[in-house]
């Protein structure tokens, strides 16, 4: 068994990897790790590419492309190593990136995962919308960082350098004991894409495991790489992912009131939208509520399971108060400026 895996997930991404998989190489020299892309059946030159430009890249090859969540895990099952590292193809890495995140969870049994402080790699002085400097989870399910509200995305100016708690780390750059992201279920393959790492790690927490961020390492994430922000098909997986993570994860008592507020603010976003003219976005908020109430069912079997496994009840990263009122009509703007 390896030390560390560094996994890259790929789908038609050959310029990606000629452009991002040189930093990752070069700069992921800890003893003890291996790099893997593990491609999503590209029909593009990836593969090529791998085998001739990087021979030292251990080459996955899945037969469809299962998407994010189970292009992991399919991915996964193929890999025998201690802490494995999820790290989107459109990363670039900086030198000793590994070493903070690997020296913390040896001497931290208690932690199971961590993320390094995310930089936007087009502007490189601001944190990147995708995990910023840990993540974050309102009453509601409305995720955020330290770093990002929404839209509003901060500037690096070292305020957010403390080694924190966090409700979820970011799947960009995601390192985790392999041993528990199997035990507990791994990534939900039925969400595709999107929302499925902030799932994965409320399970773990409400399992009172324990997940931080590690700002001594940086990198730098493109985002936006496969569906550009506020592209239909991504609406519609953020919002259907986003239910059917509460539907699964929400102690009882919850369940019903935060989902009678968030059909008003679903119904609110789509508002927004149709008065901005964007009718796609409008009509992919409206079916992905369709979409979660006609597979939910589906589902009812993850959230008991999910439940009797709960030891962490109320979990101190998820927020009570609702991101929407604080962000949109109070205008804090800020992770410091919020009221917790």
């Amino acid at each position: 068994m390896i030390k560390t895996a560094v996994v890259i997930l790929n789908w038609n991404g050959e310029a990606m990897l000629r452009q991002f998989l040189p930093s990752v190489i070069a700069c992921s020299r800890l003893e003890g790790t291996e790099i893997y892309v593990a491609d999503n059946a590209s029909t593009d030159a990836s593969c090529e590419v791998v085998e001739k430009e990087f021979p030292s890249v251990r080459l996955i090859r899945l037969d469809k492309n299962y998407g994010f969540a189970d292009g992991y895990n399919y991915a996964l099952q193929k890999i025998d190593a201690e802490y494995v590292v999820l790290l989107n193809s459109d990363v670039e890495v900086t030198e000793g990136w590994l070493q903070p995140m690997v020296d913390y969870l040896d001497t931290h049994p208690e932690a199971v995962a961590c993320q390094p402080k995310i930089r936007a790699y087009r502007h490189r002085n601001l944190f990147e919308y995708a995990g910023a400097s840990g993540g974050f989870i309102d009453r509601y399910g409305y995720p955020f960082c330290r770093g990002r509200v929404f839209e509003s995305v901060e500037e690096d100016k070292g305020q957010y350098d403390e080694v924190i708690p966090v409700f979820w780390a970011t799947g960009a750059a995601l390192m985790i004991r392999l041993d528990v992201y199997r035990n507990v279920g791994g990534l939900d393959g039925r969400f595709f894409a999107h929302m499925e790492e902030i799932d994965l790690c409320w399970r773990l927490r409400s399992r009172d495991y324990q997940l931080v961020c590690i700002p001594s390492s940086t990198v730098y994430h493109v985002g936006g790489a496969t569906l550009k922000k506020e592209n239909p098909r991504k609406t519609f997986l953020n919002f259907r992912n986003n239910l059917l993570m509460l539907y699964k994860n929400l102690p009882e008592e919850e369940l019903k009131p935060v989902m009678r507020v968030r059909t008003f603010l679903d119904y609110c976003a789509a508002a927004v939208w149709v008065l901005k003219g964007d009718f796609a976005n409008a009509k992919a908020v409206w079916n992905a509520r369709r979409e979660f109430f006609r597979i939910r069912s589906q589902f009812t079997a993850d959230r008991q399971q999910n439940l009797a496994h709960t030891v962490l009840k109320t979990i101190p990263e998820r927020y009570s108060f609702s991101l929407v009122w604080q962000a949109k009509v109070k205008g804090r703007k800020t992770f410091s400026a919020l009221s917790y």
